[in-house]
């Protein structure tokens, strides 16, 4: 999607599975000036505070979750101190940042984000042990732990299955066309079948039994807070997160898997996604975030348009050509515009996502 995206030759099928747009240490962009010609972004701007991305889901990506900033703080440097290489496989923290982000969708996107309520998680896993007597037996502290109010103890005894039952497990799930229908629906029963052919032996096969899952639309938007246990399924859109890179996995990986560290940022409290719907998807929408560092935001127009000056931002056109400062860009460029004290204009017909800070936003809304 993203070669498709961007108009280039992808002759050799390589998958491209995000395209990051930002100064973050792990992939910093490069800029081309008419003035000054190729340089770093960082060179231009410093450090900036957040991360904008392409991302493109084929299949279903891990489920994981991010630190707060307390806990990125610590876990960085914890991770620092013991010598750990910072390209190490089994590295937790690649720096010492929290990373909330908001995904907006371009084309339909799946996901699954936050913990169901107990009680309902419950009802699924009895429905899912009525399946067989070994299969009950297989369940049954997963259920207890339920029946307790206890997700963080129902979490951890998903981990301890052996390699023997998780293989039980995905087979019983195999061999069944549906669940009951009775708690466990059809949509549930057919993730966790597409769960079970990509990662057999994972104990995660079963997320879509204790995770809300959704579907976005074209421009709607959901946030993700630190410390939410998420996975993005299928589809293609744009992320803004905090200038971070890190990640705890809980399943659906073949990639590290640190449990305790894992259960040490996540919030187990039950968390459903709001979706947020642009009123209108002509001129500006903002879509509001809680999070202090950035802010995302859509424009559409056909002819005339002003983007405030007083942040510096980075735009990704999604449709059509527009032209401001003497430069002109299609769908698919992407470009930076360093903080002024007037509005830039933009020309032409034309989508386009920006990413800026969040008190610019703000301001801008009120003005």
């Amino acid at each position: 999607m993203i070669p498709r995206f961007l108009n280039i030759e992808n002759k050799q099928l390589q998958p491209f599975a995000e395209m990051w747009m930002g100064t973050h240490k792990g992939a910093p962009s490069q800029v081309y000036d008419n003035n000054s010609g190729n340089c770093a972004l960082l060179d231009i701007c410093g450090e900036l505070p957040f991360l904008f991305k392409l991302i493109a889901i084929d299949k279903p990506l891990s489920i994981q979750a991010h630190p707060g900033k307390k806990q990125a703080e610590e876990g960085f440097a914890r991770e620092e101190e013991s010598g750990l290489s910072i390209d190490s496989p089994v590295r937790n923290y690649k720096d010492s940042n929290h990373k909330p982000e908001i995904i907006c969708a371009i084309t339909p996107i799946e996901l699954m984000a936050g913990f169901c309520e107990p009680e309902k998680i419950l009802k699924s896993f009895i429905e899912l042990s009525s399946i067989s007597a070994a299969l009950k037996d297989l369940v049954d502290p997963l259920t207890d732990a339920l029946k307790k109010d206890s997700l963080p103890v129902f979490f951890r005894a998903l981990f301890n299955f052996s390699e023997f039952e998780k293989e039980y497990l995905c087979s019983c799930i195999n061999d069944k066309e549906t669940g009951n229908k009775n708690v466990i629906s059809d949509e549930q029963w057919k993730l966790m079948k597409k769960f079970t052919s990509l990662y057999p032996g994972d104990s995660a096969v079963l997320s879509p039994l204790y995770l809300n899952y959704m579907t976005i639309q074209p421009g709607q938007a959901v946030f993700i807070p630190a410390g939410i246990l998420h996975a993005y399924i299928s589809g293609f859109g744009v992320e803004l997160m905090t200038s971070s890179d890190n990640v705890l996995r809980g399943g659906l990986t073949p990639k590290h898997v640190d449990v305790g560290e894992l259960m040490n940022i996540l919030n187990f409290k039950p968390f459903s996604a709001r979706i947020i719907s642009p009123s209108s998807l002509k001129n500006w929408f903002y879509y509001d975030t809680p999070c202090e560092e950035y802010a995302l935001a859509y424009m559409r127009a056909d002819g005339e348009a002003f983007f405030s000056g007083n942040c510096p931002a980075i735009c990704i056109i999604t449709e059509g050509e527009m032209m401001t400062e003497g430069m002109s860009f299609k769908k698919g460029d992407s470009f930076f515009l360093a903080q002024r004290s007037e509005p830039c204009v933009f020309k032409g017909n034309f989508s386009l996502y920006a990413a800026c800070s969040a008190g610019a936003v703000n301001r801008a809304k009120t003005n």
